[in-house]
């Protein structure tokens, strides 16, 4: 029973490992363009995302038909979020952890009512293999938790943050969040390298 303690040759090659950056933009296709402005803020503790479906077993309420039968199991919405914790802030990114609210100079006032304005997209990227990334896409992100801050003797400050991925009314069957691998940059040439090879022999 030997055969099943291994791991497979290109094991490395799949590891995400790091904390990782939040920022407001990023392009999958250009992984090592991020630039300082566009992170949000240094983090501690590593950063958790979740997306979490709701689903509706339409079967259950049957005579004779068992638990989760697939073909009556319909995916109602995704719950996405992405949470951690903020060591530094400035006016932009207070105003955008605070979510319903405005930023004017140095000040920062909460709003009682919500504006399309609120919602942004935040980007998660961390390191993937050997030079590529790994990246989750929250798309109309809100400050669901609000501001936050906790201090201690001879410590930093602290500022937590979660923000939720929201659906659209203009897009109202694209869920909130996307995910993507990026490979190493050498296997990136690599394939495509391949696909003009191929597409040369095809010509």
């Amino acid at each position: 029973m030997s055969g099943f303690n291994k791991i497979t040759a290109d094991a490395f090659e799949k590891l995400q490992f790091g904390a990782g950056i939040v920022c407001n933009t990023f392009d999958p296709a250009k992984p090592a363009a991020v630039a300082d402005d566009a992170i949000l803020f240094a983090t501690s503790g590593g950063i958790k995302f979740e997306a979490k479906p709701t689903y509706t077993d339409y079967g259950e309420d049957i005579d004779n038909c068992p638990k989760n039968m697939k073909e009556l199991k319909r995916l109602d919405s995704w719950e996405a979020t992405l949470s951690g914790t903020a060591l530094t802030i400035d006016t932009a990114s207070a105003t955008q952890v605070t979510g319903a609210a405005d930023a004017s100079g140095n000040k920062v006032t909460p709003r009682n009512d919500v504006k399309l304005t609120d919602f942004s997209d935040v980007w998660w990227v961390g390191n993937y293999g050997e030079d590529g990334c790994a990246a989750v896409h929250l798309i109309n992100a809100l400050s669901t938790d609000g501001f936050s801050l906790q201090t201690g003797d001879k410590a930093k400050g602290q500022f937590p943050f979660a923000f939720t991925g929201h659906y659209s009314i203009d897009s109202q069957d694209t869920p909130p969040f996307e995910l993507y691998i990026v490979k190493t940059s050498t296997a990136v040439a690599k394939a495509a390298d391949e696909g003009a090879a191929e597409g040369e022999a095809v010509a």
